[in-house]
């Protein structure tokens, strides 16, 4: 096909697509239309919401033309994946001004900003279908899509830090809570905002070991100031009349005069954290603050001052990223509910 040719059919795609009318052939291979205020952004399954997302359709009475796409969105739902099922169709082939062929991928991706169509083996579908998407990728060529075997979905997820390709172990989660993306957009916010605060300063920041790690090695990543860093370790005991915190590795840091930002991983009731602010402020800071990947406000028994919070999150034990249940899970890149049999 020519150059010219393709610019006047692309010409005419623009045209087509601004009309508001259809003829009955174009109706007959249109996308099922989602009304607006409805519109599905992302899965939902069994009632519960997925992560980011409003109460819209339920995934059970969307109308999909095969069991193949039921399974991919709880898939995309499972790691929190917005999509939107047959988004638009494509014009492909015309006759005058005539629209005579059209091609309506099954999902669109907006954090990917990708088309996906799923297909079978069946020999004689995958041949058609690449056929419609080599036509659409010619008139069309900034548009992003895949076509996809059942293998695949998998695949396409890991290679955007999403499905069991992409940890280690996925068993026992009962869903993702915090993907990798909104982790990492949250963490950058915070190292931001203490970069802000902290100007002119040279902070320094302890971790208490272990399940802060992963989210202070990403939060010093995203603070643009000199900064020291030091860990300290704690146990709890319940041994002796009565039970308590144990200091196992104490600072290698003199925190006399200095700023200080304690990194926490969760805080629920606040009785650790306010051992360790008591424990801090003998040392005697100039500051002391506090910056939590995740508080648990609902269980809260000791009202304690946190300046940083990454999350707020209900009364559900959480694993993945640096958090772990009997030393599993952690090193999951998303934050997500076990299951409540697994940690009974």
């Amino acid at each position: 096909m020519s150059q010219a040719s393709i610019i006047d059919i692309r010409n005419r795609t623009s045209q087509a697509l601004k009309r508001d009318t259809v003829t009955q052939e174009q109706t007959a291979r249109a996308p099922h239309k989602i009304p607006k205020e409805t519109e599905r952004q992302s899965g939902q399954d069994d009632g519960k919401t997925s992560v980011g997302t409003q109460p819209a359709w339920h995934t059970e009475a969307l109308p999909f033309a095969h069991p193949s796409e039921k399974e991919f969105t709880r898939i995309l739902d499972f790691y929190g994946v917005q999509w939107v099922y047959e988004p638009r169709a494509f014009p492909l082939q015309w006759e005058g001004e005539r629209v005579t062929e059209m091609f309506t991928p099954d999902f669109y991706l907006p954090d990917l900003d990708m088309y996906v169509e799923l297909t079978t083996l069946k020999q004689s579908l995958v041949t058609e279908k690449n056929r419609k998407l080599r036509r659409l990728r010619e008139l069309y060529p900034d548009t992003n899509i895949k076509l996809l075997y059942r293998r695949d979905y998998h695949r396409l997820l890991a290679k955007y830090g999403y499905g069991p390709l992409a940890q280690a172990e996925v068993r026992g989660i009962e869903r993702v809570l915090f993907s990798p993306q909104q982790i990492q957009k949250r963490v950058s916010e915070l190292g931001k905002q203490i970069s802000k605060d902290y100007t002119d300063r040279q902070p320094i920041l302890v971790g208490v070991l272990r399940g802060m790690l992963c989210f202070m090695a990403d939060l010093i990543r995203e603070i643009s100031l000199p900064i020291s860093i030091d860990l300290m370790s704690i146990s709890h005991y319940t041994g002796g009349s009565r039970p308590g915190v144990r200091i196992t590795k104490d600072l290698d840091t003199d925190i006399a005069g200095a700023d200080v930002i304690l990194i926490e991983d969760v805080v629920d009731t606040g009785m650790t954290l306010n051992y360790l602010l008591n424990y801090l402020s003998s040392k005697n800071p100039a500051t002391l603050t506090v910056c939590t990947l995740l508080d648990k406000k609902i269980r809260r028994l000791i009202d304690v001052s946190i300046v940083y919070i990454g999350f707020e999150i209900p009364d559900e034990f959480v694993v993945g990223y640096g958090l772990d249940y009997m030393e599993k899970y952690r090193n999951l890149p998303f934050i997500g509910v076990l299951r409540p049999k697994e940690n009974e």
